[in-house]
């Protein structure tokens, strides 16, 4: 591990936020700020010279805001970027997901003066974040999510899967396939890729679990619904899922399904390290759906939805890891490689395509 710290560049134009962002991570000794500035303008001249590894900018700024920003750091000066920002109202987070597209990696919301505890645990969760962000390698945005062509599929058949289980825990109302997918760092812009080119005819639903910041997740919804052709909501208990839909785990709740195939939202422990967690969706899809299933995971720290995917393996369930190319942070892809649960390692600009053309029906 390098012995040198991690060069943070702060722009943000709120003096109080600033001060908070910097003690905060003063207390780290791998952390070092090595400068800030009020406005992407100030930040484009000062970059070039201090260097850093991690940019941290707010979003709303004068002069030129967060989302220029990073359209002019991405072509010039590529740098993970993570926007701290408190715009997570329904009618803000659009912009936020906005920088993600445009190149940024991850999202945190702005810390303030709160409770000890509070500031605490925010604090560590910012350090964890960069540090994790540290490691990422990023290129220009033309280069984000390198198009490849597909591996081929080696002992995938052709031809559609099978549509039921049998019905070996109950009956099912819904449709009888379904997608699961599993995210978290890069998440949004891997999820966007995937989602994006799938027909609004889709016939089964899809399940997403996201590890994201709290206070986010509506905003994603918001800014994949206007991406995507398939309906974009988060999972309520009780809902049978229905063709055609994407269907988001909710904040600190797993998303399970019970004997006829309805959500369940739980608070149940977190499963490795996280609620909610794609592993607990994951086999619960398994469980439910067998050989129908399809389980994807993509870009990620740590190793949840590894073992979930195993268990759609073992179910005779198709499964599919994102390749280490394409990925911001190749953990939770890598874990299940190495489990030998990923059937299919491709590029994310791939994923969707492999799925229509070896999945589904040949027209929709």
């Amino acid at each position: 591990m390098s012995s040198l710290p991690i060069r943070v560049f702060l722009v943000e134009d709120s003096p109080v936020s600033l001060v908070i962002l910097q003690r905060m991570l003063s207390s780290s000794t791998d952390i070092q700020v090595v400068g800030t500035a009020r406005n992407g303008i100030e930040a484009l001249q000062l970059i070039p010279q201090v260097e850093p590894t991690v940019i941290c900018t707010d979003f709303y700024m004068p002069g030129m805001d967060g989302l220029e920003f990073t359209k002019q750091i991405m072509a010039e000066y590529p740098r993970p970027i993570l926007v701290i920002s408190a715009s997570v109202q329904p009618d803000n987070t659009h912009n936020i997901f906005q920088l993600l597209e445009a190149g940024a990696v991850d999202v945190f919301p702005k810390p303030g003066a709160g409770l000890a505890t509070d500031y605490e645990l925010v604090k560590q969760e910012l350090i964890t974040k960069i540090r994790v962000l540290s490691g990422v390698t990023v290129f220009t945005k033309q280069r984000r999510f390198p198009v490849t062509q597909s591996p081929s599929s080696g002992s995938m058949p052709s031809g559609n899967y099978p549509t039921s289980t049998g019905s070996r825990i109950g009956l099912n109302t819904g449709p009888k396939r379904v997608l699961a997918i599993g995210a978290s760092t890069g998440g949004p812009q891997a999820l966007q890729a995937v989602l994006k080119p799938l027909p609004a005819s889709l016939p089964f639903p899809v399940l997403c679990v996201q590890h994201i910041s709290e206070g986010f997740l509506q905003g994603l919804v918001n800014w994949l619904k206007a991406e995507c052709r398939l309906h974009v909501k988060i999972a309520q208990a009780g809902e049978v899922p229905l063709a055609g839909t994407v269907y988001f785990a909710p904040e600190r709740s797993h998303l399970e399904l019970d004997r006829q195939g309805k959500f369940l939202c739980s608070v149940s422990p977190l499963v490795d390290g996280h609620r909610p967690s794609v592993t607990v969706t994951f086999n619960s899809v398994a469980k439910f759906y067998g050989k129908a299933a399809i389980g994807t995971l993509l870009t990620g720290m740590g190793r949840d939805g590894a073992e979930g995917m195993r268990a759609i393996a073992e179910a005779g369930g198709l499964t599919i890891a994102q390749d280490e190319k394409s990925s911001i942070v190749f953990g939770m892809p890598k874990e299940a490689i190495a489990l030998g649960a990923a059937q299919h390692v491709l590029p994310v600009n791939d994923i969707a395509n492999f799925i229509t053309s070896k999945v589904l029906p040949k027209k929709l």
